[in-house]
């Protein structure tokens, strides 16, 4: 990502060479034009600005030099300028309609033509797409959001003046975390991030937290992205202790700075298995026990009708995921959305997206966190499997009877307040075998419902026996299905449980690594 200090120094390289016409990719115009303005005094060159509401001034001393506000009178009066002085350069800030073949793009394209001939600039700062034959004349250049190490200036800057004059907590280590939170964002959306604690009259390190909400509700309309909300009772999953003891050793590094040993933070897991174990249950939890945003990307709703709107909206999914870091990014039964890669059916678009989010996911260096789910893991492409995309590949099989036990006691808690008898609780797990953590849930929440109809005191022992006897377990209605995605997990993937599975009948030898 180009920083401050990288486009300053390739900007001045093309001012040097006066490049025709410089296309600046920018959300933000004023970094840009703070560019420009340092520029102009270290070259000594005559640099002019363009705005809609100030029409076209000096760079340096701002002073008006022609009135017309409109984009067709700034490039008249460029146009004149290049015809009767050399070295000139003319930065807008707002031209729109440049994307395609346009009067404005024919009339810039002159302009520009004209510059050619005499030494001259046109820069443009825009976020849209250039008339190619416009671009041929000139050079890109991209000013991201502030990187950490500029976000955590921003935030000393927005504090300065304040330290003494109020109580303020945050010191080198919550300055670091509170850059972490707000890279991605502009500059003015920091400022104002860090205004809105300012406002109470103290800054306490608690604030992190809702440094995070500020943010979140800066992005709380993004496109591609659903912003899923995650409750306390989200944090609680039975069994999966070696997921979750992998998941506690990787949450501190999420946050660090690796940068001096040129590691990438954690970029996630791919967890595989019998439909209604806890797959999509525990990017929840990760959510909730991280203290971080979710987000979910449908990659299904991602497919659209034209030609390359697929692939544009996965993009734009994707780099928004990299602005809104740090987050959990869920990608919930993900085969779906990459299935048929190498069919021909779609023209084409599957094998395009399975090319775009492996290579997002290797070399993407945001604090995104992927929890992607995936019930049939044949349908998805061998490249996506291979080290160096996802962090680690965790197999969920059906609970074993002690973390049957273990779901079956935490769903009684939350649904019914109660605390089960032992001897009961080693009934019910001798009936549920071959039961999801899913059937277990269902089974538990029907005896809350009745519970609530008739009273806690008329629900007895014997109805709960009889509830948990007549669920079916899809185990027994998908016996194939199942029978497959274990063979599979059980040979090619660490057990989510942390215990070694013993290899099925039928199957060649399992893995045995286990994560402790």
């Amino acid at each position: 990502m180009p920083d401050m200090a990288t486009c300053r120094q390739t900007l001045m390289v093309y001012l040097k060479a006066r490049i025709p016409f410089i296309s600046i990719s920018s959300d933000e115009r004023e970094p840009v034009l703070e560019l420009f303005r340092g520029l102009a005094s270290e070259l000594n060159v005559p640099v002019y600005y363009h705005t809609l509401s100030q029409g076209l001034r000096e760079v340096v001393t701002k002073r008006v030099v022609n009135e017309d506000r409109s984009v067709a009178g700034a490039l008249d009066y460029a146009s004149q300028q290049f015809a009767q002085r050399q070295n000139l350069t003319f930065v807008l800030t707002e031209v729109q309609d440049i994307e395609g073949d346009t009067p404005v793009s024919r009339q810039l394209l002159d302009v520009v033509s004209l510059a050619t001939e005499r030494g001259g600039v046109v820069a443009v700062i825009t976020t849209s797409g250039i008339w190619p034959r416009l671009q041929r004349l000139g050079m890109t250049l991209t000013l991201d959001p502030p990187n950490e190490d500029e976000m955590r200036a921003v935030i000393s800057e927005c504090l300065a003046p304040y330290r003494g004059a109020m109580a303020i907590e945050w010191g080198d280590a919550e300055l670091a975390e509170a850059a972490a939170i707000l890279a991605g964002v502009t500059r003015i959306e920091a400022e104002n991030a860090i205004a809105t604690l300012l406002a109470k009259g103290s800054i306490a390190r608690a604030d992190l937290a809702e440094l995070r909400k500020v943010k979140d509700r800066i992005f709380s309309d993004i496109s591609g992205l659903e912003r899923v909300k995650v409750t306390a009772r989200d944090l609680t999953v039975g069994g999966l202790a070696g997921l979750r003891a992998w998941l506690d050793k990787q949450r501190p590094l999420l946050t660090m700075d690796l940068r001096e040993r040129g590691l990438r933070p954690p970029r996630g897991v791919l967890l595989v298995g019998v439909p209604g174990c806890g797959k999509s249950l525990s990017a929840k939890a990760i959510a909730v026990s991280w203290d971080l945003p979710l987000y979910r990307l449908d990659l299904a709703n991602i497919h659209g009708q034209y030609l390359g709107q697929s692939e544009s909206r996965l993009k734009e999914a994707l780099a928004t995921a990299d602005r809104v870091a740090p987050c959990v990014l869920w990608i919930d039964e993900i085969e779906k959305g990459l299935a048929g890669a190498t069919a021909a059916s779609d023209g084409g678009t599957s094998a395009r997206l399975v090319g775009h989010f492996p290579f997002w996911l290797q070399e993407g260096r945001a604090r995104v966190f992927v929890v992607a789910t995936a019930n049939d893991i044949q349908r998805l492409p061998p490249e996506l499997l291979r080290r160096g995309r996802f962090d680690e590949l965790f197999f969920v099989d059906l609970p074993s009877a002690p973390e049957r036990e273990e779901i079956i006691a935490l769903y009684a808690r939350r649904y019914l307040h109660r605390e089960l008898a032992p001897e009961m609780l080693t009934q019910l797990v001798e009936l549920t075998d071959g039961f999801a953590g899913a059937d277990l849930e269902a089974a538990v929440a029907e005896i809350a419902k009745e519970a609530i109809l008739k009273g806690d005191d008329a629900v007895e022992d014997a109805y709960w026996y009889k509830v948990f006897a007549n669920v079916v377990p899809f185990s027994k209605t998908n016996p194939e299905v199942v029978d497959a995605i274990r063979a599979w997990g059980r040979e090619r993937a660490i057990p989510a449980s942390g215990e070694a599975l013993a290899p099925d009948a039928g199957t060649s030898k399992a893995r045995r690594s286990v994560l402790v």
